[in-house]
């Protein structure tokens, strides 16, 4: 009886020098949402490996030696950080096979379970980089309130650090009520901010920069004014639970 061979996972391409996304990159994920189907992908994985996968694997690689070398806790490799292509279906109805983006997160240990991340977004649709908390889990996101609703103070420093690079708070998914255990906190700024699912803030990216070696040192740059909220957000996730009095 012959066992069956078991299905080998593509192995990432080895990262070049960053010199910017091929010039079909997005032309690509265009072309993808209108056939999603294993053939079509087939006949042109060589424009997705060479105009999307290796330039992401450059960049992921290139950004985490640049932000060691400033000094930033963010890192990551094209193994850890780049995200599949291929959707996950099996809970969705939307049954599309392939991903019309592309991105990569970098985090403190690297992973990307890891709280707080820097993103990096491409597509056809609008290109960005994110970082902060992004849909943080239920004990991290209630560690997260209980020091911005303890220490208001310090937190609208960060937010005034941020709002000096022209950086806010995304906004998009807000509760419309204060969140159970803060319904004390007054009226304001502060109640506003508790009333967010995500904390974290985003730049995008314009076709032409993503084009140009540069973007590593725009990212780069992006990730270090952002890295008060980051700072914040992990001391408050470390700290044990009832160690922060809001009263």
């Amino acid at each position: 009886m012959t066992r069956p061979r078991k299905k080998l996972k593509a192995a990432l391409p080895e990262p070049q020098s960053f010199t910017g996304f091929g010039p079909k990159a997005l032309q690509f994920f265009h072309d993808l949402a209108m056939n999603q189907n294993r053939e079509w992908f087939q006949q042109h994985q060589d424009v997705y490996e060479n105009e999307v996968q290796r330039p992401m694997a450059a960049l992921v690689t290139e950004l985490a030696e640049e932000l060691a070398r400033r000094g930033l806790p963010l890192t990551g490799d094209p193994k850890r950080s780049m995200f599949r292509i291929h959707r996950d279906v099996r809970f969705s109805s939307d049954k599309s096979p392939y991903k019309t983006h592309a991105g990569a997160v970098l985090t403190q240990d690297g992973s990307k379970k890891s709280p707080g991340l820097l993103y990096i977004h491409v597509s056809p649709e609008g290109s960005f980089t994110a970082s902060g908390f992004y849909c943080p889990g239920p004990e991290q996101l209630s560690a997260l309130r209980r020091a911005i609703a303890s220490e208001p103070d310090r937190f609208q420093d960060v937010e005034k650090a941020l709002q000096k690079a022209r950086l806010t708070l995304n906004r998009d998914d807000t509760l419309k009520r204060l969140p159970r255990g803060f319904e004390d906190v007054p009226a304001g700024p502060i109640a506003e901010i508790l009333k967010l699912r995500s904390l974290y803030v985003q730049r995008d990216l314009s076709e032409a920069a993503l084009s140009r070696a540069r973007l590593v040192k725009d990212v780069a740059d992006f990730a270090q004014e952002a890295l008060p909220l980051l700072r914040f957000g992990w001391k408050a996730i470390s700290q044990p639970a009832g160690s922060l009095d809001r009263h």
